[in-house]
This record gives C-alpha cells, sequence and structure tokens, in this order.
C-alpha cells in the first residue's frame, strides 16, 4: 500500500474503540469540560450509532448509562415552584445537601437538555421518565423578549446556537408550548447578514455554526420554505459553497476545520444543495485529519484527536454517504434509524 492509498483509509475499528474510550475514561486534560460530560456522551453515543457500532456496547452500560442520565433530570415539584430550572443538568460535578433548594447550582442547560434527549432516542429509551411539562416550562422562562433564549436562568449567553436546541427540544418531546415560533422567526429573520450568511445574532458576523442553527431550526419549526425567499436562498447558497477550502471553514479568511463538513454539509442538506459540494476534496481533507493510532478526528491535519471532531467529522461523511455509515437526520443531528424510534413514539 503507498502513502496515498493509506491517507485514504477509513480507520473504522479505531474510531469505535476512541469512542468507547471516551464514554469510559478521559485523559486529565478533559477535566475541564467535566459541567458539560452529557455532550461528551452524546459525541461518543451517536458517533458509534453513525458506526453502527452500538452494539459494542454492553447492555448493561447501556443502561446504566440511560440511569446516570435521569438521573440530571431537574423535575417540578409538587409546588411547581421550580418550573423556571427543570431540564438536564451536563454533569454531578457539584454536588452538596440540600442541592435542589440551591437555585444557582440546580438548574437544567437548555443544551444539556438537548443532547439528553438525543442520547436517551440512541440508546432506544422510551423517554417515558422524561418530565416534558417541565421542560416546556423550562424552556419558555429561556425565551427572552427578542425571542433568543438563554442557556440558563442565571444570566448567561444567549444566541442562536439555543433557539436551535429548543427547537430539537420541542420536536423531540412533540410540544411547542415552550416556544414563541413568531418571536423566534424574527430573531433569526433579523440575524441574516448582508452577505447572506447567518450570524449569532443581528448585526453579528455571519458563523456556519449559526447559519446552521438558524435553517434547521426554521426547518423544525416547518417554515424553511415560508420564510426564506429564492433569492435569500441563492445568496445563501452561494455564502456556504464560498466556505469550501478542502474540508470548510466556519467564516472567510479562516482556516478549514473538521466540523465545518457538519455545520455547512448539513445546512446545504436541509436547503436540497448539497450536491453543490466537492466530495472528493472534503473526503480528502476528512480523512488526513484522523489518528491511525488512537482514532478520532482532528480539528485540523496532524494535531490530536477530540472526541468534537471525531463526531462531527463521521457526520461529515456520513451526510456523504461515505464508508457504509448510517444516514443523519441534518437538523436533529441523529442517525436516521435514533429518528425513526422517535417517530414511533409520537
Amino acid at each position: 500500500m503507498d502513502e496515498s492509498d493509506e491517507n485514504q483509509q477509513f480507520y473504522r475499528s479505531k474510531h469505535i474503540s476512541y469512542f468507547k474510550r471516551t464514554l469510559n475514561v478521559l485523559p486529565e486534560e478533559c477535566e475541564k469540560l467535566d459541567p458539560t460530560r452529557l455532550s461528551l456522551a452524546f459525541f461518543a453515543l451517536s458517533g458509534l450509532d453513525l458506526l453502527n457500532a452500538l452494539d459494542s456496547l454492553s447492555p448493561m452500560l447501556k443502561e446504566d448509562t440511560i440511569k446516570w442520565i435521569y438521573h440530571l433530570q431537574i423535575t417540578l415539584n409538587e409546588e411547581e415552584s421550580n418550573a423556571r430550572q427543570c431540564g438536564f443538568r451536563g454533569s454531578t460535578d457539584i454536588s452538596f445537601k440540600n442541592m435542589e433548594t440551591s437555585t444557582p447550582f440546580y438548574n437544567g442547560h437548555i443544551a444539556m437538555t438537548y443532547v439528553a434527549l438525543n442520547c436517551l432516542l440512541i440508546l432506544g429509551d422510551d423517554l417515558s421518565r422524561v418530565d416534558k411539562d417541565g421542560i416546556v416550562n423550562g424552556l419558555k422562562a429561556l425565551q427572552l423578549d427578542n425571542g433568543c433564549f438563554a442557556a440558563t436562568i442565571n444570566g448567561s449567553e444567549d444566541d442562536m446556537r439555543f433557539v436551535y436546541c429548543a427547537c430539537c427540544i420541542s420536536t423531540m418531546i412533540n410540544d411547542w408550548r415552550g416556544i414563541n415560533k413568531h418571536k423566534a422567526i424574527d430573531y433569526i429573520l433579523s440575524s441574516i447578514g448582508y452577505d447572506g450568511g447567518i450570524s449569532q445574532g443581528p448585526e453579528l458576523e455571519s458563523h456556519a455554526g449559526s447559519t446552521f442553527c438558524a435553517v434547521a431550526s426554521l426547518y423544525l419549526m416547518g417554515c424553511l420554505d415560508t420564510c426564506l425567499a429564492d433569492k435569500q436562498k441563492e445568496i445563501l447558497k452561494r455564502w456556504l459553497v464560498n466556505r469550501q477550502i478542502d474540508g470548510f471553514q466556519g467564516r472567510p479568511n479562516k482556516l478549514q476545520d473538521t466540523c465545518y463538513s457538519f455545520w455547512v454539509g448539513a445546512t446545504l442538506k436541509l436547503l436540497g444543495l448539497y450536491d453543490c459540494i466537492d466530495f472528493e476534496r472534503q473526503r480528502r481533507y476528512l480523512l488526513s485529519t484522523q489518528s491511525k493510532f488512537v482514532g478520532g478526528f482532528a480539528k485540523w491535519t496532524n494535531t490530536f484527536p477530540d472526541p468534537l471532531h471525531s463526531y462531527f467529522g463521521i457526520c461529515g461523511l456520513s451526510l456523504a454517504h461515505e464508508f457504509d455509515l448510517l444516514e443523519l437526520h441534518p437538523a436533529l443531528n441523529i442517525t436516521m434509524r435514533a429518528y425513526a424510534h422517535l417517530e414511533r413514539l409520537s
């Protein structure tokens, strides 16, 4: 095998091992990620699902993971005095006596609620233990007057990422009472830039990640075709396609980065324009960011892999139907197998 052939190999078994290690043990430098440990579980579980390797996990580990996820849920109390706090936390990194009465430390996080529901669907849970009314109340508390969503109730970031999380959550629990759709749509439309891309909020720079979040949110709310005019879609298409170097960049004049094969690719998929990309160049770049020693994908070539870029590298290849990966739902960011499970629960 010559070097060019080796560089085009897909190290499936090593990627499976990488995601399994992510579920079980991580190096010391990942300690800072502990407050969002649930997101790491999502990257690992959904990565294994895309690789059609969930069966490599023992039934006991799957059940223990489901129990752990539900342990992170904050449900409505009898008095409903904690309605604004409901949702899922990212981990149990903060724990002390009577923590339930300490609002600054005991509340849900909208992104963690999103990945919690995704993980439960991936693992085949029936969502019967999800406090849907509590989640609806939590979402209502997080939506701001301008239509955007905050991450938590105690003062935090608010931008397009959390509008997307709210739309995904509402889709998965099949309950849209937690969102004022008109305000959310107005926020999205007010964030469209002069160049056709979409930013984290009004008057900010267009970015591929926020563009995906906006387009996917409109798709999930069922108004993508009615909210974006044909001319807007054409300008947006040009902006997205111009993000390709070999892989994709998130903004003009930035380096290409593994994860944008998903953010840009999934957006084009939702717009019905995915065939506009150069698949060969994308494949070549993504495979060059693999680690042939430990598995996983890195942000750039010749750097260390991490769980986020490992997952989104697999997603980029799945969108392109490469290497017999399972198909990805481009809006919810779970496999179509997991989405079919959600459909059966509806």
